[in-house]
């Protein structure tokens, strides 16, 4: 029988990487205030990751647009092919009747 699909290897195997709580109350206590402490590092430093992507993807649309003129009411109507020209008018409300 192969050493490597025995049963004893699969217990053994998957009891040295079973997690488990130590169960001294301080060291259980420490390591609970570690783990906390890395997950609010890792909070915190993807926090800035993604305030900095913000940031950079900000700057470049603003780099990219430098040197065109912004869009305006008068450089809007000079355009012609993006103005769009309507009429409208505004209807009243229907009074709803009492019933009475």
């Amino acid at each position: 029988m192969h050493v490597f699909s025995s049963r004893a290897f699969n217990r053994h195997a998957r009891a040295w990487f079973a997690p488990r709580k130590p169960r001294h109350r301080v060291l259980r206590v420490a390591l609970t205030a570690i783990g906390l402490g890395l997950l609010a590092i890792l909070l915190v430093f993807g926090l800035i990751v993604g305030a900095a992507m913000l940031a950079a993807t900000m700057l470049f649309r603003a780099y990219r647009q430098r040197g065109k003129p912004l869009a305006s009411g008068a450089s809007a109507a000079k355009q012609g092919a993006n103005v769009v020209e309507g009429e409208y008018r505004v209807l009243r409300r229907p009074v709803l009747n009492s019933g009475r």
